[in-house]
């Protein structure tokens, strides 16, 4: 729980403000029957008018400041709760953004959506209710027990024999959910990650008519996540009838034990009901202690989680230069033996040595598989490489600071992903680029003639993922985003496969023209694509088959020969 602790740190001052004024509420609430047996044992017998209106409205008063304390202190309560959980879900959500891709894949996305989403609701539901009543229970069972003890002791006794069975099955019980409530949140993150791939590919799903099947793969997750609910609901659902049966066997007794007391003179029928009103609100205050070692039990389940996001260590930090010093290099990025796994098991690349200068094109060219995203992952600092090592201007990219380092790249990928605004919006993604600049990124990218023939222009609404534009439009909206910015390295990880030919080598023209001082690198399926490259590399299962220019390929290499004739007739496409 330090995690809940560290984050209500800022709110301690509202906090101990909201608990007198709940403690002053409370102790008011207490007094309530201790005045009405004070009236009926006292004032009733005396006939006076004025004084039994006198202490009827003490009791009025005393229940009014009562009712008035707790709704303010459970305004404030809510307002803290409200302000922890804000504070929770924002640094959550920051620190999800900032894990690197292997981290984001070992927690998986559904799981990180379910910490931000569901975990942090139980840490914001446990923090409002201990306010509201972490405070208000206890006082409520121990100032009502003190009490029953100056009233009668002999009474109070069967109260205070039966809170340890109480106390010990709370505990045990308790001690139980917290591993069946995260099982339950780990079947959570599964209905989701079902949920999430159903809702993105759902035209998939009804062009191939597998409506049921993912309804039947739903259905599996569903019954998993009950079945796991279900457990822990019978484990902590136990706690309630079984102190419901030990409270109710305590008021039998007291009622016996009174019976008899009254009969025998040893107490007083107006001492008894105040006693029993005491016992109702004890009562209460154990329920509410219950409901708290359940909420307990969830949030501890649910902190956890948070936690172990929260305390993940960056593991792409920034190393020194005297670790991995710089080289004098006429070369701007330069790739030196680079080898790569992502399991540690076999290398996903191995031996991987080129260079591009500035301002040059790369080309990268391969069979599925062959490792030409993972190669443009590594460029970009997603995973650091196994072996050897990678440059841009002669410095290791691991020693370059992260601001500096992202702002060079612009970078454009197949499956990238538009948001819910305008076109402009979307191409500007956050950044400060002028209208101008934006469409001039648009002519680049093949985009602005589409872009002007919507009815509002760059105000154009996109709907999420962009399914109100073909495939091509995503694409070269996609594109002007990744070239608005003027980077110094542009990426196109397969981002013209729906474009084309036309387009696609209208493209590359203009890219050639306006971004005379960029790097381009260019990773494709179409030999059309990186024929006018600098460099071209052709990967096949991680390592390098072919390296030179289209020219040099074609003579060298028999599988780029081979793809270059089999997609152009061996023919020279313009």
């Amino acid at each position: 729980m330090k995690t809940i602790i560290y984050y209500l740190k800022p709110f301690f001052k509202r906090m101990s403000l909201g608990l007198f004024i709940k403690i002053l509420g409370t102790l008011v609430e207490l007094a309530l029957p201790y005045i009405l047996s004070h009236i009926l044992k006292n004032v009733v017998v005396t006939q006076q008018i004025s004084q039994i209106l006198l202490w009827g409205g003490a009791m009025i008063a005393c229940a009014g400041m009562a009712c008035l304390c707790n709704i303010i202190a459970n305004r404030m309560a809510a307002r803290v709760a409200r302000n922890f959980s804000e504070n929770v879900r924002h640094d959550l959500f920051d620190k999800t953004m900032r894990l690197s891709p292997a981290q984001t894949d070992a927690f998986t996305i559904p799981s990180l959506e379910s910490r931000i989403t569901t975990d942090t609701y139980n840490l914001h539901s446990f923090v409002g209710m201990m306010q509201r009543l972490g405070v208000r229970a206890p006082i409520l069972l121990v100032g009502g027990i003190a009490i029953t003890l100056i009233m009668d002791s002999f009474l109070a006794l069967s109260i205070i024999a039966v809170l340890p069975f109480i106390f010990v099955t709370v505990y045990f019980i308790s001690k139980k959910g917290v591993p069946l409530y995260q099982k339950v949140q780990k079947s959570v993150d599964g209905m989701i990650r079902v949920v999430r791939e159903d809702t993105q590919g759902i035209r998939v799903i009804k062009a191939l008519s597998k409506t049921e099947y993912e309804h039947r793969r739903y259905g599996s997750v569903n019954k998993n996540l009950v079945h796991d609910e279900k457990k822990a609901g019978i484990t902590m659902g136990a706690v309630n009838p079984i102190m419901t049966l030990l409270m109710n066997s305590g008021i039998v007794a007291v009622v016996a034990l009174a019976a008899n007391r009254v009969a025998n003179h040893q107490s007083d029928p107006e001492t008894v009901i105040a006693f029993m009103q005491y016992f109702t609100l004890i009562s209460m205050a154990m329920m509410s202690v219950t409901r708290m070692f359940v909420m307990f039990s969830k949030s501890s389940a649910s902190a956890n989680r948070i936690a172990e996001v929260l305390d993940t260590k960056d593991d792409l930090t920034v190393k020194s230069e005297n670790q991995y010093p710089a080289k004098k290099t006429d070369a701007f990025i330069t790739f030196e033996n680079v080898s790569f796994s992502y399991k540690g098991k076999r290398n996903n690349l191995e031996n991987i040595s080129l260079s591009v200068p500035k301002g040059g094109s790369l080309g990268i060219i391969g069979a599925t598989g062959s490792g030409k995203s993972t190669l443009v992952k590594l460029l970009i600092r997603f995973y650091d490489v196994t072996g050897g090592a990678i440059r841009i201007d002669g410095r290791d990219i691991r020693t370059i600071p992260r601001e500096e380092f992202f702002k060079k790249f612009g970078i454009a990928m197949q499956h990238d992903f538009l948001y819910a605004d305008t076109v402009e919006e979307n191409i500007k993604f956050g950044r400060e680029l002028s209208h101008e600049d934006v469409v001039r990124a648009a002519k680049i990218a093949q985009a602005d003639d589409f872009i002007q023939a919507f009815p509002e222009g760059y105000e154009h609404m996109l709907s999420q993922k962009g399914t109100n534009v073909s495939g091509g439009q995503k694409q070269r909206i996609l594109i002007s985003r990744a070239v608005a910015a003027r980077p110094e390295i542009l990426i196109l990880d397969d981002s013209s496969s729906a474009l084309d030919y036309k387009t696609d080598a209208n493209l590359r023209r203009a890219l050639a023209e306006n971004l005379t001082d960029t790097t381009v690198i260019t990773v494709a399926q179409r030999v059309s694509s990186v024929k006018n490259c600098d460099v071209i590399l052709v990967l096949d299962e991680g390592r390098i088959i072919g390296l030179g220019t289209h020219d040099e390929l074609i003579v060298t290499c028999p599988e780029y020969k081979e793809i270059s004739d089999s997609q152009m007739g061996g023919a020279i496409v313009e």
